[in-house]
C-alpha cells in the first residue's frame, strides 16, 4: 500500500511538472482564435467573425491529422524510450516529419484553390460572408505545413524533457501574431487576409524556434532515414487514427451545427452562428486545460505501458480523474459568473440579440470541460491499449451522434420558433453528449466485469495478463537514508521466495541498496523538493529485473562509472561491482524521470 502511495504521489509530480507546457502548447491555436475573433469583431464587423467560425472544422480537421500524427508517436516512442530501443524512436520521429510535411503540403495545395473553384460555397451561400472567408482561407493556406510540424516537434520536444524550448516559441508566437494582427489589420486594413496572414506567420515563427533544437545534434530524436521502417508510418496510423477520428468527427460536428443554426434560427442564424463562433472561440483557451492534461496523460500511460508497469497505469489515470476534474469544475463556475462581462468583449451593447445568445453560451459551455476529461482520457488509454471498439464508440457519439443528433431534436422544439433561445439547444446538447460518453465508459467496464468497477484497474478493465503478476513483483519506495538500509533484506526475501538462487538473490539486494542509496545521497539534496525512489523488482523468464525511478536531477551512473580512475580502486567501489556483476544495465532520463534498469 506504502509503494502504491508514493508511486502516486510520484506521477502526481511529474503529472504537474508537465503540465504547464502542455496547457500552453494545446492553448496555442486557440489564443491565435481569440486574437483573430477580437480583431474580426472590433477591428472588421461580425460578418468576419462568422468566416473565421466558418473555418473553424478545417481547422479542426488539420488538427485532427495533427492529432494523429503526435498521438500515434507518443505512444510508440513512450514504449520504445521505455525499453531503451532509441533506434526505433529515430524511426519514428523520421516517418512522422515526413508524412507531416507531405500532408502539409497537400493540404496547402487543396486550401489554394478552394476559392477558385468555389469549394467554400460549401460552408455558407452568403456573399458578405464569402468575401471574408474567401481571402481568410488563401492566409490560412500559408500556415498549414508549420501548424502541423510544430505540433509534431512539441511532443518530441515534450519526450526529451526540453519543454522550456517550447514555452519560448510560444510565447514569441503569441507576440508575433499579436502585432502582426494590429499592423495587417488595424493599420494596413487588410482585413480577412490579414487576420489569415498574421496567424501563418506566426506559426513559422513558431516552428523555426523549435526545429532549431533537432538540427543542432544535441536531440535524441534525429532524422534518420535508416533507422526508418516501411511500416513505421503504418504503425503511427494504426494508433493515432482513432484519436484522429474523434477530432474528425467535431469537424463534421461543426459543420452539422453550423447548419443546424442557420436553419433553425432564420433571420437570427447569422447572429446566432456569430454567438456560437465567439463562444467557442474564446473557451477554446481555457479547453486547453483539459487538452494539457490529455497529453500529460497520453505520455505517461505510453510509458507505464511500455514499461509494463500495471500499477503507475492505473495511478495516471486516477490523478487525472482525482486532480483535474475539481480544477475543471471551479474552472467552469469562474467562467459561468463571468458570462456577461465575457460576452461584452465581442459585444457593446447588451440589448442585442447577439450579446444574449453569447451571454447564455458562457454560461452553459464552460461545464462540459469537466464532464468530458473522462472520456477523453478514456479514448487515450484505449489507442495506447489497443481497445478499438471502446475508442470508435465513443468518438463517434462525441463527434457527431450525441451532439449534432440532440442538437436536431431540442432546437425545433424550443419556443418561439427561430427566437433567440433557439441558440440553447446546442449548448445544451453539448452537456447531454459528455454526461452519455461518461455513462459508456462505465457501461464498457460493466460488460466486462458482469458487475459494477470496484476500483480504478476495473473502471479501465486493464487484462489480468498485463505487466508482470502481482507475486511476481515487489514495490518499494524509499524517502531516506534509513529506509533505503531495509531494502536489501526486503528484497533479498523476495528473491529467495520466488525459488532464486543465493547469489543472485544476494545481488540484487545489494545492487538496490548501493543504487538507491546514490539517488538519495546524490539527487536528494540537489534542490529543496521533495523527492522519492520507486522501487521495482520483477521476477520474469528467470531474470531479476531491478528498476529505479526518481524525479531528482538528471543522474547517468555509467557517466560516473566513465569518469572513475582506474587507479582508485575505493572510490564509488558500489558502482564499479553493479556494472562489472550485472548482465546488462540501462539508462535514460525521460519525461524528467531518471530510470535505472538493471539486470541479473
Amino acid at each position: 500500500m506504502k509503494a502504491h502511495s508514493e508511486d502516486q504521489r510520484l506521477i502526481t509530480r511529474l503529472f504537474f511538472k508537465l503540465l504547464p507546457i502542455q496547457i500552453l502548447l494545446a492553448a496555442i491555436a486557440s489564443v491565435n482564435g481569440i486574437v483573430s475573433s477580437l480583431f474580426a469583431s472590433n477591428g472588421v464587423d461580425a460578418a468576419a467573425l462568422s468566416a473565421v467560425g466558418l473555418y473553424g472544422p478545417i481547422n479542426m480537421l488539420l488538427g485532427a491529422i495533427g492529432v494523429m500524427m503526435t498521438a500515434g508517436s507518443q505512444l510508440l516512442c513512450g514504449k520504445h524510450m521505455a525499453r531503451y530501443e532509441f533506434d526505433r524512436t529515430r524511426g519514428f520521429f523520421t516517418a512522422n516529419i515526413v508524412t507531416s510535411t507531405v500532408v502539409g503540403a497537400v493540404a496547402t495545395v487543396i486550401l489554394l484553390l478552394a476559392p477558385a473553384l468555389g469549394l467554400t460555397g460549401i460552408f455558407t451561400s452568403d456573399p458578405e460572408v464569402l468575401q471574408y472567408l474567401n481571402p481568410y482561407v488563401l492566409g490560412m493556406a500559408a500556415g498549414v505545413i508549420p501548424l502541423l510540424l510544430s505540433q509534431q516537434l512539441a511532443c518530441f520536444l515534450s519526450l526529451e524533457n526540453k519543454t522550456r524550448r517550447t514555452t519560448i516559441a510560444s510565447i514569441v508566437y503569441i507576440a508575433v501574431n499579436v502585432l502582426l494582427n494590429y499592423l495587417f489589420v488595424s493599420v494596413l486594413d487588410m482585413k480577412a487576409l490579414g487576420l489569415a496572414l498574421a496567424s501563418s506567420i506566426g506559426l513559422w515563427v513558431f516552428f523555426g524556434i523549435q526545429a532549431q533544437y533537432f538540427v543542432s545534434g544535441k536531440s535524441t530524436m534525429k532524422f534518420s532515414p535508416k533507422d526508418k521502417h516501411r511500416g513505421d508510418t503504418a504503425a503511427i496510423l494504426k494508433i493515432g487514427y482513432p484519436g484522429a477520428l474523434s477530432t474528425g468527427y467535431q469537424a463534421l460536428r461543426g459543420i452539422i451545427l453550423n447548419a443546424l443554426i442557420l436553419v433553425y434560427m432564420g433571420s437570427l442564424g447569422s447572429m446566432g452562428l456569430s454567438a456560437f463562433s465567439a463562444v467557442n472561440t474564446f473557451l477554446a483557451v481555457f479547453w486547453s486545460v483539459h487538452g494539457g492534461s490529455l497529453a500529460v496523460t497520453r505520455m505517461l500511460i505510453g510509458t507505464s505501458i511500455g514499461e509494463e508497469d500495471r500499477t503507475s497505469l492505473a495511478n495516471v489515470m486516477r490523478v487525472a480523474m482525482q486532480r483535474m476534474i475539481p480544477i475543471l469544475c471551479l474552472l467552469a463556475a469562474v467562467l459561468s459568473l463571468l458570462a456577461h462581462p465575457l460576452a461584452g468583449l465581442y459585444y457593446q451593447n447588451p440589448d442585442e440579440d447577439v450579446f444574449r445568445m453569447a451571454e447564455w453560451g458562457f454560461r452553459i459551455l464552460p461545464w462540459c470541460m469537466p464532464i468530458a476529461l473522462i472520456s477523453t482520457h478514456f479514448v487515450a488509454y484505449g489507442q495506447a491499449s489497443g481497445k478499438n471498439a471502446m475508442v470508435h464508440v465513443l468518438s463517434a457519439l462525441d463527434g457527431v451522434i450525441c451532439v449534432a443528433g440532440l442538437s436536431a431534436i431540442i432546437m425545433p422544439l424550443i419556443m418561439p420558433k427561430e427566437s433567440i433561445a433557439v441558440i440553447n439547444g446546442p449548448y445544451l446538447a453539448n452537456i447531454l453528449n459528455n454526461i452519455i460518453c461518461a455513462l459508456v465508459v462505465l457501461l464498457f467496464a460493466v460488460i466486462a466485469h458482469k458487475r459494477m468497477p470496484r476500483n480504478m484497474e476495473e473502471l479501465m478493465v486493464i487484462p489480468a495478463d498485463f505487466g508482470v503478476e502481482k507475486d511476481a513483483r515487489i514495490d518499494i519506495s524509499v524517502r531516506s537514508m534509513d529506509e533505503v538500509l531495509t531494502v536489501s533484506k526486503q528484497v533479498i526475501a523476495f528473491c529467495r521466495s520466488r525459488g532464486i538462487d543465493e547469489a543472485r538473490a544476494y545481488r540484487a539486494g545489494l545492487f538496490l541498496e548501493e543504487m538507491a542509496g546514490n539517488v538519495v545521497d546524490h539527487g536528494f539534496h540537489k534542490d529543496k523538493k521533495h523527492h522519492s525512489v520507486d522501487i521495482r523488482v520483477a521476477h520474469k523468464d528467470d531474470d531479476v529485473i531491478l528498476r529505479i525511478k526518481d524525479d531528482c536531477v538528471p543522474f547517468d551512473p555509467a557517466e560516473r562509472a566513465a569518469l572513475m580512475s582506474p587507479q582508485d580502486q575505493v572510490r564509488n567501489m558500489g558502482i564499479r561491482l553493479v556494472y562489472k556483476a550485472a548482465k546488462k544495465i540501462d539508462y535514460q532520463n525521460m519525461l524528467g524521470l531518471n530510470v535505472l534498469t538493471i539486470r541479473i
